[in-house]
């Protein structure tokens, strides 16, 4: 039977799993499950919903179903057995997306209560338990799983055919333990979008006896929680040039900007000022305008990955942010076209920006079409389609072939894994390309230049789109 422990309605809804002997086990805060309790009441949850041991797996299940018909908002399920860094459940009760998402590892080998996980770009693809198998797993699930608004019928859906399942015996010697691994299971067989939220150095893990539990708090005493929070406010796979040559030191004007309550959003408009200014220098056409102008659009990169890394430590970012800022990023780039066009002078050079800006304008289509077709696909599976995989299928069969299989294979390299974002071209790359060639040469090399490497960048993306298609 749950029991409802409420707070003032913030956001997210938990249901909190209190079936396993473990919960129960001391800590210096009382039980593990006050210890979780105490952390998730200070982030930003609606309401507690504490599910106690009372029959079984099956039982659990049908209550985790009750609970997410009758919410509205997000809802998240983690187990009164996990001892977590508060930063760790933040990753997703703070996190404003309020989307479906899981607390994964990436660096410890899977265990029994550390099931596998494959994840593929940021999503988890494939999810195991003692019942699912996941070839090539590359992360482990840590117990924390969330599921969107949008979601919650699914989630409701799949915990009921999970609890007819175990009723029946058809998931073999499944236990209370395994709820929210399966639940994790049937999210991804049945084709929701599920995000990876990487733990970074922060610690979740599950434990099953007084001596693990133990463990498991002294290790959260070795991680400086403040210093990964700003850690992970910087942008995981970004692109080389944003990596080592901005977010270096970009990091260390994050906590003064918090201190003085600068706005992401104030960041971006700056951001945009320096790229306009960085335009009127180009558009001198002298050796000094250009190398102004280089150092000035330069400047004003870093600033558009500043205001990512605020709002990411602030939690403040949104849809609608996001596409602010990536509106901000076309016309910056493009208006900087036309300065260095104005600069150099001449019917040639015009023709060669209009090809550039159309050529960027291909690649980005290329890349929201695609994200928009899988959205839509996702959708489609989730809502009115049958699920994508069977509950009862022990084996995961649906892992990548041929190309698509080498190039995951070749991201292991971290030298391949750099080239491949450099051949991109991403944002920080072409930024470095107009800088260096304008201020060093002039607008026509920088041009041509983004053309060649472009047209090449365009090629790398369309192939990589018909390979996942294809799969």
């Amino acid at each position: 039977m749950p029991d409802s422990l409420t707070r003032e309605s913030t956001a997210t809804s938990v249901v909190l799993l209190a079936t396993t002997p473990a919960c129960k086990l001391s800590c210096a805060d009382g039980t593990l499950l006050d210890r979780v309790t105490d952390q998730l009441a200070t982030l930003p949850v609606r309401e507690i919903q504490v599910v106690t041991p009372g029959g079984g797996l099956a039982a659990d299940l049908r209550g985790i179903a009750k609970i997410a018909r009758i919410s509205a908002g997000t809802v998240a399920v983690l187990p009164a057995d996990l001892v977590a860094h508060t930063e760790a459940l933040a990753l997703l009760l703070d996190h404003p997306a309020r989307d479906s998402a899981a607390l994964v590892s990436y660096e410890a080998a899977a265990a029994p209560m550390r099931p596998p996980v494959r994840v593929e770009g940021g999503e988890i693809v494939a999810a195991g338990s003692s019942f699912h198998v996941v070839p090539e797993a590359n992360a482990t699930f840590r117990g924390v799983l969330q599921a969107g608004e949008s979601d919650l019928a699914a989630l409701a859906d799949i915990a009921e055919e999970l609890a007819e399942l175990a009723d029946t015996g058809k998931l073999g010697p499944v236990t209370p333990v395994e709820a929210v691994d399966l639940l994790l299971v049937g999210l991804v067989r049945s084709g929701v979008a599920v995000r990876a939220a990487g733990l970074g150095p922060l610690h979740a893990d599950r434990v099953a006896g007084q001596n693990a539990a133990d463990a498991a708090v002294t290790r959260l005493a070795e991680v400086d929680e403040a210093r990964v929070r700003l850690d992970l406010s910087i942008k995981e796979n970004d692109g080389f040039f944003a990596t080592f040559f901005v977010s270096t030191w970009t990091r260390h004007l994050i906590k003064p900007a918090v201190l003085i309550k600068v706005a992401p959003n104030t960041v971006t408009g700056a951001s945009i000022g320096l790229a306009g200014l960085a335009a009127v220098w180009f558009s001198a056409g002298t050796q000094g305008g250009r190398l102004a102008g280089a150092l000035l659009f330069y400047l004003s990169f870093a600033l558009d990955c500043l205001d990512g890394q605020l709002a990411r430590y602030t939690r403040t970012f949104s849809p609608l942010g996001a596409w602010a800022d990536g509106m901000a990023d076309r016309a910056k780039e493009y208006v900087v076209y036309v300065g260095l066009a104005i600069g150099f002078g001449g019917d040639e050079i015009w023709r060669l920006a209009v090809a550039a800006m159309i050529l960027q304008v291909v690649r980005h289509t290329i890349d929201v079409t695609y994200a928009g077709a899988v959205a839509d696909a996702g959708r489609v599976g989730a809502l009115w389609g049958r699920p994508a995989r069977s509950l009862l299928e022990s084996a995961d069969g649906g892992h990548a072939k041929g190309v698509l299989r080498l190039a995951q294979r070749m991201e292991r390299d971290t030298v391949v894994r750099w080239l491949k974002k450099m051949i991109a071209l991403p944002i920080g790359e072409r930024t470095a390309l107009i800088a260096i060639t304008a201020a060093i040469w002039s607008a026509r090399v920088t041009f041509l230049s983004l053309l060649c490497w472009g047209g090449v960048a365009a090629l790398y993306q369309l192939g990589g789109r018909i390979a996942r298609s294809a799969r």
